[in-house]
C-alpha cells in the first residue's frame, strides 16, 4: 500500500480523510451549489459513504488520490481536492494522467483555499510522478473554476461530452506552476 501524505500550508492542512469526516464530507457533496457544474445531482448519504470509502483505494492501488483540506485554525473540514483516475469512457482519454480536481464548502469559496491546496498537491506531484500530465474537465459555466486552473499552470485543449459538455484541460508534466 502506498502511503498518504499529510501536507501543511500557510492555512491548511491536506491530509487522509477519516471517518469522522462523513458528516462535512455528505454537507459538501449533498450541497446543490458544490454539485451544480459537477453532476448536478446532489449525493445521497450512501453516494457519500461510497465515495468517502473509495478515496484510501485510489491511493492503495494508484499512490495518488485525494485528500482532505481542514482549516488549520478551526480544525474545520474545508473539502477535498487531489487527483484521480477514473477511466472515462470519453474521447480525449484522461487514462493515464493526474486527473486533477478540487471541491470546497460554499463557505470557504473566495478564500483562495482551492489555489492553496491544489498548489500543495501539484508539488507533490512534480516530485511523486514528474512525467505524468495533468488533466481537469471542468463545465464549460464554471468561471471560477477555469479561473483557478489558468492560475495552476492548465489551459483548455478540448471539448468533449461526458454526461454534458466538459472543457477539457491539460498542464504538461514539463511546466511548473507559475
Amino acid at each position: 500500500m502506498h502511503a498518504m501524505p499529510e501536507m501543511t500550508t500557510d492555512r491548511l492542512i491536506l491530509r487522509p480523510h477519516r471517518g469522522d469526516d462523513y458528516q462535512a464530507f455528505c454537507d459538501l457533496w449533498a450541497d446543490p451549489d458544490v454539485v451544480r457544474h459537477i453532476s448536478g445531482k446532489p449525493f445521497t448519504a450512501e453516494e457519500c459513504w461510497i465515495r468517502l470509502m473509495n478515496r484510501p483505494g485510489m491511493w492503495h492501488f494508484m499512490g495518488f488520490g485525494f485528500l482532505a483540506i481542514e482549516e488549520r485554525v478551526t480544525g474545520r473540514f474545508v473539502g477535498e481536492a487531489g487527483f484521480h483516475e477514473v477511466r472515462r469512457d470519453m474521447t480525449p482519454s484522461l487514462i493515464g494522467t493526474l486527473e486533477t480536481g478540487w471541491v470546497l464548502l460554499p463557505e470557504f469559496h473566495g478564500k483562495g483555499y482551492a489555489f492553496e491546496a491544489m498548489d500543495a498537491m501539484i508539488a507533490w506531484a512534480d516530485v511523486n510522478f514528474a512525467s505524468r500530465d495533468m488533466t481537469a474537465i471542468i463545465s464549460p459555466g464554471n468561471e471560477p473554476s477555469f479561473k483557478l486552473a489558468a492560475k495552476l499552470g492548465f489551459s483548455e485543449f478540448a471539448r468533449a461530452d461526458y454526461h454534458g459538455e466538459v472543457a477539457v484541460l491539460r498542464r504538461s508534466a514539463a511546466r511548473k506552476a507559475t
